[in-house]
């Protein structure tokens, strides 16, 4: 018998350098307390708890859907919110939504399967658990935000036991 935990993971397209730390680093400033523990990104599959037969087979799994799918470019544009449904304020994906949600549903479709509490919506979350004072500034101080940049990779992140959540491996795209 074994004691083994599960392992949380998450998969997410990384926001690039030097975007990623800039929005990472705004997000600090508005006050949530999670911005140094969460890489910038767009999800893919929400955390989500795995045993470890689980991960082998979903490591294949997200190689397999890597491979199916094309680099494609994505355009962050402006803020959104989904408030009042939950306190957050994001950057919206104004181009790549299609791929982003094809990744997500390929990935969704394998060993690790993940009922989702909301519509799957691509964004980049810049504050979340912070006053309705921080989520206005959030909201309106990056609403002119823009940036393109190509996407070639997905990663796949664990949750640390310090509440950090870091790549532990990238699945390069190939179609």
């Amino acid at each position: 018998m074994t004691d083994a935990r599960p392992t949380t993971i998450g998969v997410s397209i990384p926001i690039p350098s030097p975007y990623g730390e800039f929005l990472q680093a705004r997000r600090a400033d508005f006050g949530d307390p999670a911005a140094w523990q969460i890489p910038a990104h767009i999800t893919l599959l929400p955390p989500t708890e795995v045993d470890e037969p689980a991960l082998q087979a979903f490591h294949d799994h997200c190689a397999k859907v890597a491979e199916a799918h094309a680099p494609f470019d994505v355009l962050l544009r402006g803020t959104g919110t989904f408030r009042p449904l939950s306190d957050v304020v994001f950057i919206q994906v104004a181009q790549g939504v299609s791929a982003c949600e094809s990744l997500e549903r390929g990935l969704r479709s394998g060993p690790v399967l993940r009922d989702l509490e909301f519509y799957y919506h691509p964004h980049v979350t810049v504050a979340h658990n912070v006053d309705e004072a921080g989520l206005d500034r959030a909201f309106t101080e990056l609403a002119d935000y823009s940036v393109l940049f190509r996407v070639d990779a997905f990663h796949l992140y664990e949750l640390g036991a310090d509440a950090v959540w870091r790549p532990t491996h990238d699945f390069p795209l190939g179609g």
